[in-house]
């Protein structure tokens, strides 16, 4: 039988998020098993591999310098690192994006007199963080367009109400991980700027824009007025986040974080860990964004060869690292195949869960990482042929 249909011992039927739940520990259970990933991130690690990380915090500080406290030393050596990686005055840390974003842009309402955020219906605030902005920081989300892509400038310029702050996020995950071209993202700037509004980039996934853009990250974050970057989605690290901008907003920005919560005691594992990412990570994210390209590629050609009546990669050719991979079958039909693909192979092809954007339609994530790198075409078109093996298959109760 089906999962959808999966019942108890007794006869009764396995209510939908019990079913759920257990698919989700059968895909995080093969994932630790599985011999070969395509890409697997720290959220499918065990804790033993994940503390493993900290083995190379001796090459990127000091380890003999007092801990931090509050805010000081290694949390400040990381802010001085990311400030000058984004060509920025300064830096602040953060426990959480959703708190960055919330206290950079409650700080820059302050200065414009305006609490209006433009910002696309897809941006993370709008799907993700339950109304944050509006809820806890006094500020009024105004969208700039719901279409499935990035904002234009006539999307800008055609806003009927003036705003304070343009929020960009670069590149738009839930849209297909998209970029505008470097000449749409200038143009949509200037527009903001001809509407005396400043611009803010939600840069979670900005370390690696820089392929798409062939431009180095500090000329892509002088666009801005202040940038985000996240330490653990692209860099592999335990979480946290920092804004970078004008050094009197970010000592703002410090005053605000000491009032919502996020100056912590200690923070050392994470700050260390994003050194380590920035040391680590960020020079190879430019290879895992190419070889992306040859994924995405196999991937078309596999489906292709297997016969599927219709299967997607969006973008055509992934901007970044991650793309998306819809299939014409129901969400629940596609991720169990690929838990039972995984568990049955020790291959590791799609790490991240399926979800289902309308009827009869699957989208999951793919993410290419030091472990994609690895994989030929060859590879992945053969890995593609075991996993519709196993959708084509009827699933065993």
């Amino acid at each position: 039988m089906s999962e959808a249909a999966e019942t108890t011992e007794h006869g009764g039927q396995i209510p939908e998020t019990e079913r759920r739940r257990r698919l989700r520990e059968r895909r995080i259970s093969a994932s630790h098993s599985a011999e070969r990933a395509l890409g697997r991130g720290g959220a499918l690690r065990t804790l033993r591999e994940r503390l493993a990380l900290l083995e190379q915090a001796a090459d990127v500080y000091d380890l003999d310098q007092p801990a931090d406290m509050y805010g000081d030393g290694v949390v400040e050596a990381l802010e001085d690192k990311v400030a000058g990686l984004l060509g920025k005055e300064a830096a602040a840390f953060f426990p959480t994006g959703t708190m960055a974003q919330q206290v950079a842009l409650r700080c820059w309402a302050g200065r414009t007199g305006n609490p209006a955020v433009a910002l696309h219906a897809l941006a993370h605030p709008e799907v993700h963080e339950r109304n944050a902005f509006s809820q806890v920081s006094g500020l009024r989300p105004v969208r700039v367009t719901s279409d499935p892509r990035p904002p234009t400038a006539d999307d800008v310029r055609g806003l009927d109400e003036p705003f304070g702050t343009l929020m960009l996020e670069l590149p738009l995950r839930d849209a297909g991980f998209v970029l505008p071209s470097w000449q749409e993202l200038t143009e949509v700037v200037e527009v903001a700027r001809e509407r005396e509004a400043v611009v803010h980039f939600d840069g979670a996934r900005l370390w690696e824009a820089t392929v798409h853009f062939e431009r180095p990250l500090d000329e892509i974050a002088d666009l801005a007025d202040s940038v985000y970057v996240s330490f653990y989605k692209s860099l592999d690290g335990y979480g946290g986040a920092a804004v970078a901008g004008p050094r009197t907003l970010v000592e703002e920005m410090k005053a605000w974080r000491h009032r919502y919560g996020g100056t912590v005691f200690q923070q050392f594992p994470t700050a260390l860990a994003a050194l380590v990412g920035l040391v680590r990570e960020l020079p190879r994210l430019p290879d895992y964004v190419r070889h992306a390209r040859v994924v995405a590629g196999a991937l078309r050609e596999g489906f292709a060869a297997a016969g599927l009546p219709w299967a997607r990669v969006h973008p055509a050719e992934p901007h970044t690292n991650e793309f998306q991979l819809w299939l014409p079958y129901d969400a629940d039909v596609v991720a169990e195949a690929a838990v039972r693909h995984t568990e049955e192979t020790r291959t590791l092809l799609f790490a991240r869960p399926w979800t289902a954007p309308g009827p009869g339609l699957a989208v999951t994530e793919i993410d290419v990482r030091a472990a994609g790198l690895s994989w030929t075409a060859h590879d992945v078109r053969g890995a593609v042929a075991e996993f519709v093996a196993r959708l084509e298959e009827p699933i065993s109760g």
